[in-house]
């Protein structure tokens, strides 16, 4: 049966960093979708409610629900903006979605933000204009990961509820 991981919050509260130690973890017939490689990369379009990245994340949701045995969604994913991606999710997958945010102190995204490789690519500036706080989804039953929570932390919680423990570096 098809499983969907979803990772949301703002911008550098560890959501990519989980999600690609959790598709490592996983391994064959993991899809991985990351917002941000779909919305800036591949169609170079800006974040708003009805931006053309939603439908193509939709379609992708689908093949996933097809064709993976887990699926990862990640990104920072309005919860009023993407609602009705959440929804396409809820009717796919039914109960087995596994749904994660990222109650992050702003500083504390602000602080790991500047441990990427990307960090010269925006600053806090425009971390503050897309920053909103407590910004839970009402389709999703979501788990709080707040800032006490490392990312090794976080893979294992995950990896362990879906069935496959995380002993610590990549399993294999």
């Amino acid at each position: 049966m098809a499983k969907l991981i979803v990772l949301r919050g703002n911008s550098g509260s560890g959501k990519t960093t989980v999600a690609k130690e959790l598709q490592k973890i996983f391994g064959s017939n993991t899809m991985l979708i990351s917002q941000d490689v779909i919305r800036r990369d591949m169609l170079k379009v800006k974040d708003s409610p009805h931006n053309e990245a939603i439908p193509l994340l939709m379609e992708l949701l689908k093949y996933g629900h097809s064709h993976s045995e887990i699926t990862i969604l990640e990104g920072i994913l309005y919860a009023d903006w993407y609602s009705p991606l959440f929804e396409l999710a809820r009717r796919l997958y039914g109960e087995q979605i596994y749904a994660w945010y990222f109650d992050l102190p702003f500083e504390e995204t602000l602080r790991r933000h500047r441990t990427k490789p990307n960090c010269n690519e925006f600053g806090a500036e425009a971390m503050k204009r897309w920053w909103r706080e407590k910004d839970f989804s009402d389709v999703l039953d979501e788990k709080v990961i707040t800032a006490e929570a490392g990312p090794e932390d976080i893979v294992s919680e995950i990896s362990g509820i879906i069935g496959r423990p995380y002993i610590g570096g990549t399993n294999p």
